[in-house]
């Protein structure tokens, strides 16, 4: 298969793996070979990449990452607004239909986006040896390329592919697995094979980055952020022990803080909070109207979807955040004139909804948050509990996150399943909207319940409430897009 670089833009887009990527050389277009000259064109081609993470896909609600991390979130109990928009069935999966569509372009988005991601870094991958630059530039380069395709294959697998499950041997179909700009039309491996590339990516990647020159800024992928996604695989591969490992070692590299509570109150929209380990940096003149993150999820940008549909939480979580947690103000209950000011009065007002996220600048300028230290804190505790004899070293970690957000609060003395109930009603509230809880469902085989959320409104989801754990149902796995089956004869289609 032949590969193509856009060499004249700023943003330079290799070819990805799937068919619709094929049809026409651009004229505008060089030969991979004749861009692979130094260690700058290999940092445009990453450059590509990290803009491609926060570039529209198609519709207004399909902004790169984010909009996946809402897509997904949507999918779930506690991220819901009070009428039928974008993100529900006839705009999204939110109302669990959509999903095993095909034909539907929400189950083409994340496909693509991530082997357009997959492409590129496997061409840095494999010409970055040749470049002329220093040997450091170039293992940070490699480092950064190995640790993007371990990413993007982890959400694939998730995505696409079964649960996966320690107690067995996980020959489920995951996910086609090319490796190279010669490999096409590759059946799909197996969920095991398929996390057995992700950690030697991510082994390969920390091995590279240990010699490698500093990363130029927190919107690109570095040594702690490889580690931090490390953590997330472990523990969705119930490898506990190794899960609080990598979290802990985040910590331990430091260059991060937890915010503090005024910061929390500011937005999550700015990619110097010293608690970001990795995120999008949205320059003032690259943003996207209506195709941004913060265009969908601010309670401030100004489209006409924030104007009239705010976000909302389940009002069942929020009454679990303690009244002197910073996290209670994230919501508003019952939003007035006076608790909840808004731009004009052509905003609307709903209960229960959400101002964590503003804008930066007009109209829905703002960085999008990919990995934050909060979670590393979570993941050791989440893990301890779950490993007998060290819920000492669990509370420990809830205590140091929880302090933080609440002056107020104590350390816990629950164990067993109260502590582990605990932590993840943590991990819920923190990462609300952050593109977590679709993910978490399915690693813990756990089903989704809107019945149990007093103020869930059945129609902005097609009325669909509950849906069976993944283990029960094949829900969960999305269809292999149909441009993928028409393209790649050795594929086959999800149930």
């Amino acid at each position: 298969m032949r590969k193509i670089l856009i060499a004249i833009t700023a943003i330079l887009m290799l070819a990805g793996c799937k068919k619709e990527f094929l049809d026409a050389t651009p004229t505008d277009a060089v030969a991979e070979a004749d861009v692979f000259t130094k260690v700058a064109n290999g940092e445009s081609v990453m450059n590509g990449i990290y803009r491609y993470l926060y570039s529209r896909f198609d519709n207004q609600n399909t902004p790169g990452q984010g909009g996946i991390m809402l897509m997904f979130d949507f999918m779930g109990e506690d991220v819901h607004q009070a009428l039928a928009s974008w993100y529900t069935p006839g705009n999204g999966c939110g109302g669990w239909l959509n999903q095993k569509n095909a034909d539907y372009s929400y189950v083409a988005y994340p496909f693509r986006m991530y082997y357009r991601c997959i492409g590129n870094a496997n061409a840095v991958i494999e010409n970055v040896d040749k470049l002329v630059g220093t040997q450091a530039d170039k293992n940070r380069l490699k480092a950064e390329a190995l640790t993007m395709r371990a990413w993007a294959y982890f959400y694939l697998v998730q995505i696409y592919g079964k649960r996966y499950d320690a107690t067995t041997t996980n020959s489920q179909l995951g996910v086609s697995m090319p490796l190279s700009s010669t490999q096409s039309k590759l059946p799909r491996s197996t969920v095991e094979e398929v996390y057995t590339q992700i950690n030697k990516d991510l082994t390969d990647a920390v091995a590279a980055f240990g010699t490698a020159s500093a990363p130029r800024n927190k919107s690109h992928l570095s040594l702690r952020a490889a580690y931090a996604i490390w953590a997330r695989v472990a523990l969705t591969q119930q490898k506990w022990a190794l899960a609080a490992q990598y979290a802990n070692q985040v910590i331990t590299l430091g260059g991060f803080s937890l915010m503090s509570n005024v910061q929390y109150q500011e937005g999550f929209n700015n990619i110097t909070n010293p608690e970001w380990i990795w995120g999008a940096f949205v320059q003032d003149d690259q943003g996207d109207t209506f195709g941004s993150y913060l265009a969908q999820i601010s309670y401030n940008g100004n489209t006409s979807y924030i104007r009239g549909v705010p976000k909302r939480i389940n009002s069942a979580l929020y009454d679990l955040i303690t009244a002197t947690d910073v996290r209670k103000k994230m919501w508003e209950p019952s939003p007035n004139a006076t608790n909840f000011p808004l731009p004009t009065t052509a905003f609307a007002r709903t209960p229960y909804m959400s101002r964590k996220f503003s804008i930066r600048n007009l109209p829905t300028i703002g960085d999008v948050p990919y990995i934050r230290l909060a979670e590393m804190y979570l993941i050791i505790a989440e893990a301890n509990a779950r490993i007998p004899g060290n819920e000492v070293q669990a509370r420990a970690a809830l205590f140091t996150l929880a302090v933080n957000r609440d002056p107020s609060y104590t350390l816990s003395t629950n164990s067993g399943a109260a502590l582990l109930n605990e932590i993840l009603v943590q991990r819920r509230v923190e990462f609300w909207a952050e593109g977590h809880r679709w993910f978490d469902l399915k690693r813990m085989d756990m089903p989704v319940d809107r019945t149990v959320v007093p103020n869930y409104v059945p129609a902005s989801a097609g009325g669909v409430m509950q849906v069976p754990a993944p283990s029960a149902s094949n829900l969960w796995e999305f269809s292999i897009p149909t441009a993928e089956i028409q393209g790649n004869p050795n594929t086959v289609q999800n149930n």
